[in-house]
Formats: C-alpha cells, sequence, structure tokens
C-alpha cells in the first residue's frame, strides 16, 4: 500500500511538471497619442451694427448688451484674448463716406481701440504685473472719460498676443503657473450662484462718439504701461472729428496654448 501511494504521488509530480514546462504567449503593444485640444465656441450675429443716427447715441454712447458667448473647453493650459483686426492696420476700414465729407476737420482714420469691450467672468489668472488685465470692468459713464480701460487691444497680426500690459479674456503674457487657465471645460466647471466658470464669458460691446465724435476713451498701454491716448484730438489735433461715413471692423477671439 506504501508503495502504490508513492508511485501515484510520483505520477502527479511528473505531470505537473511536464504541465508546467509547456507555455506559450503572444503580445501586442498599445499606444495612446494625447493630442493638446483647444476648442473655442462661440455664439453670436454675424454683424453686429452700430448706426448713430441720433445726437442723444452720439453723446450717451451705443450699448449691446450679451451680444458674444464664448465657451472654453481645453487639455492644456491656455490663454484667450480678442484683438481688433481690419485689412487698414489699426484703423477702421471705410466702406462709404457721406457727401460732404463733414468738414475740413474731419477725418477717416478711427482707431480700432475706439471700441470698448466688458466681459462677463473675470480673468482669474492675469498674472501679477499687468495694469489692465482683462475687460471686467463696467463701463464708464459716458460723461467721465476712462481712456484705454475698457479699449480692444489691437495688432495688424492678430496672432502676436498681447504684452504684459495688454488686456487678455483669461489668462496672461508669461509663463508663469499663474499667467494660463488649467486644463478643463465649459461643459464640467461648475461656479457660484451669480458667477462665471473660467471657461464661460459673455461679452458686451460699446462704442461712444461724444460730441464732437473724438471718442475720448480710446487708448491703448504701451509696453511700459504708459497710457497711450488715442481719441480724435489726441491724435489729429484740437479741432479733429470722425468723418460721417460706414466704416467696418473684425473682432478676433484667440484661444492658445499657453507658453
Amino acid at each position: 500500500m506504501r508503495k502504490l501511494s508513492g508511485l501515484i504521488a510520483s505520477l502527479i509530480l511528473a505531470t505537473g511538471l511536464t504541465f508546467g514546462q509547456l507555455i506559450d504567449e503572444k503580445n501586442v503593444t498599445i499606444t495612446m497619442d494625447l493630442q493638446p485640444v483647444l476648442q473655442l465656441h462661440m455664439t453670436t450675429p454675424d454683424y453686429i451694427d452700430f448706426t448713430f443716427d441720433d445726437i442723444k447715441d452720439y453723446y450717451a454712447g451705443i450699448i449691446k448688451y450679451g451680444a458674444t458667448i464664448l465657451k472654453v473647453s481645453s487639455s492644456v493650459s491656455w490663454d484667450l484674448y480678442a484683438v481688433g483686426t481690419s485689412t487698414n492696420g489699426t484703423y477702421w476700414d471705410q466702406q462709404l463716406a457721406y457727401s460732404g465729407g463733414g468738414g475740413g476737420n474731419a477725418v477717416d482714420q478711427l482707431p480700432l481701440t475706439l471700441l470698448e469691450l466688458h466681459q462677463y467672468g473675470a480673468n482669474n489668472f492675469d498674472g501679477s504685473a499687468s495694469a489692465v488685465p482683462d475687460y471686467s470692468t463696467p463701463f464708464s459713464p459716458a460723461q467721465t472719460p476712462a481712456p484705454a480701460q475698457n479699449t480692444i487691444y489691437s495688432n495688424a497680426n492678430p496672432y502676436i498676443p498681447p504684452t504684459t500690459f495688454d488686456k487678455y479674456i483669461q489668462g496672461h503674457s508669461g509663463a508663469a503657473p499663474t499667467d494660463g487657465a488649467p486644463g478643463g471645460s465649459y461643459l464640467t466647471a461648475t461656479a457660484g450662484v451669480g458667477t462665471f466658470s473660467n471657461y464661460y464669458f459673455v461679452i458686451d460691446y460699446r462704442i461712444w462718439p461724444s460730441l464732437p465724435a473724438i471718442f475720448p476713451n480710446a487708448g491703448r498701454y504701451d509696453n511700459a504701461g504708459n497710457l497711450v491716448n488715442e481719441d480724435l484730438v489726441s491724435v489729429n489735433g484740437p479741432n479733429a472729428y470722425a468723418r460721417p461715413g460706414v466704416y467696418t471692423m473684425n473682432v478676433k477671439y484667440v484661444l492658445i496654448e499657453d507658453q
């Protein structure tokens, strides 16, 4: 009986060793390509028209409330800015001049910075050295000029980002961690009651010609942070004012990876 048990144990061990020595395997390589994704969704009319056909509109200006809605989704750190563009460099394109031309002091070189923006949803990643980091400041009263406070950033090349003292909607010039908004999406980001998320913005537009039409708020900041007035009197002399006519410009919203 003892011999039989030993034989059975030997057979089990031999069988186990035989099965353990037989093995076959195949491998497959899994590749994951994480492409950087930047997506900007914009809801806005194709044309936003400002018609000044009443003296009170010149005096008080015209505001287009909630005309543009911007929604951001990104897998990387990002910046968002608005830039005024035209085929005429940093001036509006004149499409039509009315008869008479407005007199000898009328000028048709109207700076793009006469357009003012106001954003709902503040810039929470504006760095620390910016003088005018975004457009979240409410429009100034029409009788209290605030040059360059809400004026749009403009550049003949719209893909040159704003500098340190120019305005961003979100983010800032520079590569510090506080200069760019982190990846995320308006689809998942939440905000408190009465506030917007860092990925959702509503834009108002204002044009204030004043009387005479010199656009007193037009202006910008240079690279040293100094205010440069661009109202028509500052640029063309004390008697200058806008020539009546039809003018056009484009507003481009650019979403870029923070560098």
